[in-house]
């Protein structure tokens, strides 16, 4: 069951909840665009969708892997770290600014931070959020028409 981040309360709710990503790492993402070419070769190029989804692993017992939803994204920066280094999240911001709501990878970061932040950040007009257990490990949880079928990294 998905559930929505509305408004502030929500916000300190789930980022409790979540104490904040310590201990957690980005898996895997989806874009959908909403734009597509149809079997006649036409194009519909706009970008009607915009919709974002982000598997997040966590060590912990409550909520080990959940999967957010950004609909309407504005813009995704993402910034991974080579393999030489770490990619841990220790702390994170989640914020409403402007009429968007805003996911960063470091915590303790404000609405003034944001053009300024150079790590990954995540803007969109809504986001949603749902456990979805029995799914760590290295197996892709993304895949194709089915996403609830696993399968094997390379």
């Amino acid at each position: 069951m998905w559930k929505q981040i509305l408004d502030n309360s929500s916000i300190e709710r789930f980022m409790n909840e979540m104490d904040f990503f310590h201990d957690s790492c980005i898996k895997e993402m989806r874009y959908i665009s909403g734009a597509y070419v149809n079997e006649n070769r036409g194009m519909h190029a706009i970008n009607s969708a915009r919709s974002l989804r982000i598997i997040i692993q966590r060590q912990s017992k409550e909520y080990p892997v959940i999967e957010l939803e950004f609909q309407k994204l504005k813009f995704l920066r993402l910034l991974p770290n080579d393999e030489n280094y770490t990619c841990e999240i220790l702390d994170s911001t989640l914020l409403m600014s402007d009429g968007y709501i805003y996911w960063m990878d470091w915590g303790g970061l404000a609405a003034s931070d944001i053009e300024s932040y150079t790590g990954t950040i995540i803007c969109a007009e809504t986001l949603s959020w749902r456990s979805i257990d029995r799914h760590l490990g290295a197996e892709f949880y993304y895949l194709g028409k089915n996403e609830s079928t696993c399968t094997k990294t390379p």
